[in-house]
């Protein structure tokens, strides 16, 4: 059976912190930690080895694979910042218009720094994210 790589785990959040190598992306990293706390009203976990995560839900797909991510989340990695937001929501790529500096993939959004970005339109995203999937999986 697969096994989930990204679990929830009792990492210290701000050791990973202090152990990003870059100052500049530790000091975003803290930024966005606050950012992230203040929008969502959940505290910070670790997700695997590196992705700051928020809250949590539980997927399953009619693939009959499950299991539990979190809402939204970031990781401070060492090209760039991705932040985690809901996939499949039309919503994201009309909010994403006004973000500021960024590229995405399917499920992330890569910053280079949190001064490239519009911070209004971040919490609007993440409000946006953790909204729809408590409407798309609400026994949570």
């Amino acid at each position: 059976m697969y096994e989930l790589k990204t679990k929830e785990t009792d990492r210290s959040v701000f050791e990973f912190i202090e152990n990003v190598e870059s100052p500049k992306k530790r000091e975003d990293a803290y930024k966005l930690l606050d950012i992230f706390t203040e929008a969502t009203g959940y505290p910070a976990k670790m997700w695997g080895p590196s992705i700051i995560g928020f809250g949590t839900y539980h997927y399953k797909y009619e693939s009959g694979h499950e299991g539990d991510a979190p809402l939204v989340g970031f990781s401070p990695r060492k090209a760039k910042i991705s932040l985690y937001f809901a996939t499949g929501d039309t919503k994201r790529e009309e909010l994403l218009k006004d973000f500021g500096k960024h590229t995405t993939g399917k499920a992330c959004v890569y910053i280079n720094k949190v001064a490239d970005i519009n911070i209004d339109v971040l919490k609007a995203l993440i409000n946006q994210s953790v909204s729809f999937l408590k409407e798309a999986y609400p026994n949570q």
